[in-house]
């Protein structure tokens, strides 16, 4: 090989991914892997099966977090600077149960428990491994779906793009609530909350790259709910509602993830049961959107959905298919096109860094 060949292939370095499973349903824990940049393509290089159910993943450079979706439930640290995920320490306790999601914030883990309806706050300490829980804000009330709104059900936390504020999106009360986190003590601060249409079941939500919008993909009736978000007072405000399914798609149909193009013209949700991927177009000033197109998934029970950072391309995790599927995406139309997949038994989650 001549110095011209090894320099193009040094300039082709792989990215990095990984992959949440439940150990419960075959899967193989964390699973590491490298990332074609030209291609999108996966190669699986190591995996860990120490934490039950790492359903899904946060990262942080060589520092990857995962709860542990379990009653009682945890979370827990790896170290991915190698070809395999290492445990740092045990899970920690999250004081509450059914862990589904997990962010980081000004030096904190936050986990969002579906089961107890709470959000978790645990600090990082110096060398990454995770702290007691240092505080707790715990949801109320419910909604009218017999069988899944008995109670609030947290299902994701996340950091606004201000970094003011932390915004929890619960499928049992169909809200999202605003809290404010302090990084001194570990303590989180109620601030507000917005109802969203009672029975829609708000599951995720993924914020304009404009900073002043919000999309909320509710999961017990397939539509995107629209919003404006200020940052300065802290409010979120419904405009919308738009489907993320065609018209007349019979069968069940539960959205599971939403992510927004880095130039904020398109949306893409995945839709467990059609087991689709639904393109939508959004207004130039992000306050609206529209349904362009619907195609398939790859695979079966698509529970998340991952934008690469390069925005070229959009991985699928199917859980009951267990595979990881990964799209191109045509940067006029925003459609995705089916390019790969590597097998992930009951895939829950990908991140990519």
């Amino acid at each position: 090989m001549d110095g011209g060949q090894a320099e193009q292939r040094g300039a082709r370095r792989p990215g990095r991914a990984y992959i949440g499973s439940f150990t419960s349903a075959g899967g193989r824990g964390v699973l590491a892997a490298d990332v074609d940049p030209e291609t999108g393509a996966l190669d699986i290089t190591g995996s860990s099966d120490a934490v039950t159910d790492p359903s899904f993943l946060a990262l942080d450079g060589d520092l990857l977090y995962a709860v542990s979706e379990t009653e009682p439930g945890a979370a827990a640290a790896f170290d991915v600077s190698g070809p395999a995920p290492r445990p740092l320490g045990a899970p920690v306790p999250v004081d509450a149960a059914g862990p589904t999601h997990l962010a980081l914030a000004a030096g904190h883990v936050l986990t969002a428990n579906y089961t107890s309806g709470s959000v978790s706050v645990l600090p990082r300490a110096a060398d990454g491994t995770l702290r007691p829980v240092t505080g707790q804000v715990r949801h109320e009330g419910g909604g009218p779906v017999a069988g899944r709104q008995e109670g609030p059900h947290a299902h994701q936390v996340l950091p606004d793009p201000s970094g003011r504020w932390v915004l929890a999106v619960d499928l049992g009360t169909d809200s999202v609530t605003v809290t404010a986190l302090d990084p001194a003590t570990g303590t989180l601060r109620p601030h507000g909350a917005t109802a969203l249409r009672p029975g829609t079941g708000p599951r995720h939500l993924a914020f304009h790259p404009d900073g002043g919008h919000a999309y909320v993909l509710n999961e017990l009736e397939p539509t995107l709910t629209v919003c404006r978000w200020d940052p300065a007072a802290g409010v979120l405000t419904p405009l919308g509602e738009t489907p993320v399914v065609p018209e007349g798609t019979a069968g069940a149909r539960y959205p599971s993830e939403v992510v927004v193009a880095p130039d904020g013209r398109f949306l893409w949700a995945a839709v467990r049961g059609a087991d689709t991927l639904a393109v939508l177009a959004l207004a130039e000033d992000g306050a609206s959107a529209r349904l362009t197109a619907s195609v398939p998934c790859g695979g079966h029970w698509p529970r998340d959905l991952t934008l690469a950072p390069s925005g070229r391309h959009l991985y699928a995790a199917n859980e009951r298919s267990g595979d990881v599927t990964w799209f191109t995406l045509d940067p006029e139309t925003g459609l995705p096109e089916r390019t790969g997949s590597v097998p992930a038994p009951a895939a829950s989650c990908v991140v990519l860094g």
